[in-house]
């Protein structure tokens, strides 16, 4: 496992980090998968990099304002895509419209940009669904990154009743437990009433029936640690030491020999994407495995 610290950041990143990230959204662009509209953006040549955002987030809030897109971009073809339910994307009200098929948007977007295999990147809910994608279809991926989140492994009952109650508290506009959960653990527990602002400034311009859908389509995401282990594109996890799912990393570390783990020491979940250690993580590793070498 590396623990990467903010020195290491910079020196690793080189000129990449050496000047200021220029946070703009590249031309908005839109195409149909499977009867959903769905938002794009591309920026940049060379190697196609696909990134898909977390829950409630979008690629602007996600990608463009942290300076990941921008980074890539210069060395990268740079995609992001507001997942179906967010965003400028279309937002369906029915379960059936999420689970793999929130993965499989990345593939019709691929085959609607005539793009044969790509690096893939998710962060949190992002993650959970490159996990399940990678599993189902390896051959359309040079490499894998897992940001914040490590894939629906090991599902339980117990997570199950957290989907219930999360979907049910989305239904009204409310994220009360999945901020309570996804807290950064050096810190005290949220009170009430920042609870109460943060849902409201989350969910702000956002469809919460799309939302509730998406989250009750967790289970339909799920996969085995038999299939994660695997996987054979080179994988790599980037993850807070703050964040609850730094442990959930560990034991898919344990279990999938092959994850690269990289560690950002002191940052929460909310707060990793943008500390210039992970896009500083994500180019090393991009760097260490080119298409050319994968075949």
């Amino acid at each position: 496992m590396i623990r990467i610290t903010r020195r290491m950041a910079g020196l690793m990143a080189g000129g990449l980090l050496a000047g200021p990230l220029t946070a703009r959204a590249a031309e908005d662009r839109f195409f149909d998968s499977a009867g959903v509209r769905i938002h794009y953006i591309e920026e940049g040549q060379g190697e196609p990099v696909i990134l898909i955002h977390g829950y409630t987030t979008d690629i602007q809030g996600q990608f463009v304002d942290s300076g990941i897109f921008p980074a890539l971009a210069r060395r990268y073809r740079a995609i992001a895509f507001d997942a179906c339910g967010h965003g400028q994307s279309g937002k369906p009200h029915e379960r059936g419209a999420y689970g793999p098929e929130m993965g499989m948007d990345a593939i019709r977007l691929m085959d609607h940009l005539g793009i044969r295999r790509a690096h893939i990147v998710g962060y949190s809910m992002g993650a959970h669904i490159v996990a399940q994608l990678v599993t189902l279809h390896p051959q359309r991926f040079v490499t894998m990154t897992l940001g914040g989140a490590s894939g629906r492994r090991n599902w339980s009952a117990e997570d199950q009743r957290r989907v219930d109650i999360e979907s049910d508290e989305m239904d009204e506009g409310m994220l009360r437990s999945q901020i309570r959960r996804l807290w950064p653990r050096d810190q005290p527990p949220p009170s009430d009433e920042v609870i109460r602002e943060r849902s409201a400034r989350q969910m702000q311009g956002k469809d919460p029936r799309a939302l509730a859908a998406v989250r009750r389509s967790n289970p339909d995401q799920v996969v085995t640690e038999a299939q994660m282990r695997a996987v054979t594109v080179p994988s790599l996890g980037i993850v807070g030491t703050a964040d609850p799912y730094l442990r959930e990393f560990q034991q898919l570390k344990a279990a999938m020999p092959q994850l690269e783990l990289v560690t950002i020491e002191g940052a929460s979940h909310n707060t990793a994407p943008g500390r210039p250690e992970f896009v500083a993580a994500l180019e090393r590793f991009l760097a260490a495995h080119p298409a050319a070498a994968n075949g």
